[in-house]
């Protein structure tokens, strides 16, 4: 399979804004960049609402025929690890294998022996300075071990997608970023295992906490992402990858500052990209609810209560990818009173709002579990809201995502 030039991902945690979000890739099209859809949901995120990757199929399937997309389109089982994939086979197209927690285990010596000998004297044009201060013996001991836990997986979907699939190397749960040097030598290893992906998703230097925006040093970034662009390129050539492969950016949602940076590097490059996005349709849903007023404003605020109730159960899972200030998230008591337009402009991602508030919208990102055991109260305002949502959904993507990266 042939992962296109420019895709993104959208994520959906309750699986009702398939056609919305599809319309806004529609219109990116429409404008003039290619951008093609995939839909992404963890095995994290199923656990928590209690859905099961069928469910994402269908909805994709559902909004292609119901908007009439003519182009390709890909079900994304993100974040998988042996343990879990079995449960998307049947309905992916799209492997995000993650093997973050793999990094820095100890490898076997004669593999590390053999990677050593193998990799002696290696070149790279362009990277050489950097490559003669780089230091092998560390690379082995950090991604070795990692590197061989994705040809296990890779090998294993391939038996049961015969056919082909897009396959996404993720290493960027961790707390360290690789550098370019880094990744040449992952897509080397990879290479020599027979292993082609489609796209990586590497650590970048900063912050990507959920559903706000980066938090580091911007230039920093621009830095390394033009870096590791070139060491793709390099790395193409170089190893005669199979694939354009491509850099994926696994943003948690918003990452409105460094977009920028991205839209003109790729440019700079002709690069392609992937972008994922996380809980951006989750919370464009709770402001949507807000703004319906009524019986939506009052789920909305309930959410926010809970969340606030059962914070050290909700942010558990997300701990590394968090910034919330307890401090800063308003008295529970308080946020009932407020008005639709209140709750929604501190909900609502615009950083020139007095009343923009990042931890809480946080806080509303990592409780979609409540939503979820509200179970038809809930969905069913999502229906009985339908057209305010729908809206939000896709002007936020449109918008604020896209067209700022595209």
């Amino acid at each position: 399979m042939i992962l296109q030039n420019f895709s993104f991902g959208i994520g959906d945690r309750f699986a009702r804004e398939g056609k919305a979000q599809l319309k806004a890739i529609q219109e990116i099209n429409r404008i003039g960049f290619p951008v093609v859809p995939v839909w992404n949901k963890s095995n994290r995120e199923h656990e928590l609402v209690g859905t099961t990757q069928e469910s994402v199929k269908k909805e994709a399937d559902e909004a292609v025929i119901a908007n009439n997309w003519q182009g390709n389109y890909y079900i994304d089982a993100d974040h998988i690890t042996l343990n879990n994939v079995d449960k998307f086979l049947d309905h992916s197209n799209f492997f995000t294998i993650d093997v973050a927690h793999f990094i820095g285990r100890p490898v076997e010596l004669k593999i590390k022996t053999d990677f050593l000998r193998r990799t002696a004297g290696q070149t790279i044009p362009g990277f050489n300075d950097s490559l003669s201060k780089y230091d092998l013996n560390r690379f082995a001991d950090q991604y070795l071990t990692a590197i061989l836990e994705v040809k296990k997986l890779h090998d294993y979907i391939s038996t049961k997608k015969p056919d082909g699939f897009i396959a996404e190397i993720s290493m960027d749960e961790v707390s360290a970023a690789q550098s370019p040097i880094d990744l040449y030598f992952i897509l080397k290893e990879l290479k020599h295992l027979q292993v082609d992906p489609h796209t990586i998703a590497p650590k970048f230097t900063g912050l990507f906490p959920k559903g706000v925006d980066y938090e580091g040093d911007v230039e920093q970034f621009a830095e390394e992402f033009e870096q590791d662009l070139k060491i793709l390129k390099t790395a193409k050539e170089q190893l005669n990858l199979e694939h354009d492969i491509k850099l994926s950016i696994h943003s948690g949602s918003d990452k409105f500052s460094i977009y920028p940076s991205i839209r003109d590097l790729v440019s700079k490059h002709k690069s392609g990209i992937h972008v994922k996005t996380a809980g951006t349709t989750w919370l464009e849903e709770v402001i949507g609810l807000a703004r319906g007023g009524g019986e939506g404003l009052r789920i909305a605020k309930e959410v926010y209560h809970q969340g606030m109730n059962r914070y050290e159960e909700l942010s558990a899972p997300y701990a590394s990818v968090l910034h919330i200030n307890t401090e800063k998230l308003p008295p529970s008591k308080e946020v009932l009173t407020w008005s639709s337009a209140h709750f929604a402009s501190t909900l609502i991602h615009n950083q020139t709002s007095p009343d923009y508030n990042s931890h809480f919208r946080q806080l509303i990102h990592i409780s979609y579990k409540v939503a979820a055991e509200m179970g038809s109260e809930f969905m069913g305002a999502l229906d009985y809201y339908r057209d305010p949502i729908e809206e939000q959904v896709y002007t936020n993507l449109l918008d604020r995502h896209l067209k700022r990266l595209f």
